[in-house]
């Protein structure tokens, strides 16, 4: 399998695992800040680097019916949002392949 090795982000605003201070991502890819999380205030992002998915599960959410995946930082292990894998309403299908980071779980590392 082989080493995995950080991605380090060059950017001039970086979110970053607020418990271990590894990149995850630029501010540029956000898609939008209007979303709600487990711990509050979350962020839809096109692009994420430095994470591990965990199994997929269907979840009924604000939105409606969504397979979607956590995702843990790569280095601390901790959980720091989910993936959307398929959203089941059509006004909803723009989050597939999307990534929620929650801002209670970040920090600006930067």
């Amino acid at each position: 399998m082989g080493l995995a090795y950080n991605v380090y982000l060059n950017a001039s605003r970086i979110y970053g695992c607020k418990a271990c201070k590894t990149h995850l991502a630029d501010h540029d890819e956000i898609i939008s800040r209007n979303f709600r999380g487990q711990h509050g205030k979350a962020y839809l992002f096109n692009s994420v680097v430095n994470v591990t998915q965990g199994d997929a599960t269907e979840r009924n959410m604000t939105t409606g019916r969504h397979t979607v995946r956590d995702i843990y930082c790569r280095h601390c292990k901790e959980t720091v949002g989910w993936k959307y894998d398929k959203a089941y309403e059509p006004a909803e299908k723009y989050k597939e392949g999307k990534f929620i980071l929650e801002a209670e779980l970040l920090a600006q590392v930067n």
